[in-house]
C-alpha cells in the first residue's frame, strides 16, 4: 500500500496483483535520457523489437554500443543474425555478477524505489502508463550519471567483499 504521513508501510490481506510487464530500457550515457518499452513477455523476439525501435533513433552510420547482461535473451543465434544486419551496433556484456557496472541497472533501481515499489495499480494498463509517464518525466530533466567512487575505492570494496565471502564460506563449511 502507498505510504502516508501517519501510517507505516503495509500490505493488505486482500492484495490483488493485476499482472506484470517486462520493461526493456536503454540509457543514453551522454544525456541520461531513457528509451523504454514494455512487453508482455521477455524473449529474444521482444528484445529485438525494442532494439529496432532504438536504432531508428540514430543515423545508420553512427556506431551504437549497447551494454547488456548475460541473459540468453541477449545472446543467441537470432541476436547474431540481427547484429550481422546492423554492423553499426556493438554489444558488450557485463561479467556475471557485475550488473552494477551497467548504468541502466542503476536507473532500474531508481524507478523501482521512486515509482513502482509502493505503487497501487488497478490494472496492468495503468502500470504501463505509469512507467511510460515516469520515463517521459525523467527525460525532461535527464542528466548523465557520474561515477563518484575512484577505481581504488571500488577495488578496495571488491577485496573486502571477497575476504568476507571467503570467511563466510569457511565458517559454514562442515565436512562430514
Amino acid at each position: 500500500m502507498p505510504i502516508s504521513f501517519d501510517k507505516t508501510e503495509k500490505r493488505t490481506h486482500d492484495y490483488v496483483r493485476h499482472g506484470t510487464t517486462n520493461l526493456f530500457a536503454a540509457l543514453e550515457v551522454l544525456t541520461g535520457k531513457i528509451t523504454g518499452q514494455t512487453f508482455h513477455r521477455k524473449r529474444t523476439k521482444e528484445f529485438l523489437r525494442f532494439m529496432e525501435r532504438l536504432v531508428k533513433r540514430y543515423p545508420a552510420e553512427q556506431e551504437i554500443h549497447v551494454v547488456l547482461d548475460n541473459l540468453k535473451t541477449h545472446n543467441n543465434g537470432d541476436i547474431n543474425e540481427w547484429l550481422a544486419k546492423h554492423p553499426n551496433v556493438k554489444f558488450h556484456f557485463t561479467p556475471k555478477g557485475s550488473s552494477w557496472i551497467n548504468q541502466i541497472e542503476t536507473w532500474f533501481g531508481i524507478i523501482t524505489r521512486q515509482s513502482i515499489r509502493r505503487g497501487s495499480f488497478k490494472s496492468l494498463a495503468e502500470l504501463i502508463r505509469h512507467i511510460e509517464n515516469y520515463i517521459d518525466h525523467w527525460n525532461e530533466d535527464a542528466e548523465p550519471f557520474e561515477w563518484t567512487a575512484t577505481a581504488d575505492q571500488i577495488l578496495e570494496k571488491v577485496a573486502m567483499l571477497d575476504r568476507d565471502y571467503v570467511k563466510l564460506v569457511a565458517n559454514n563449511y562442515n565436512p562430514k
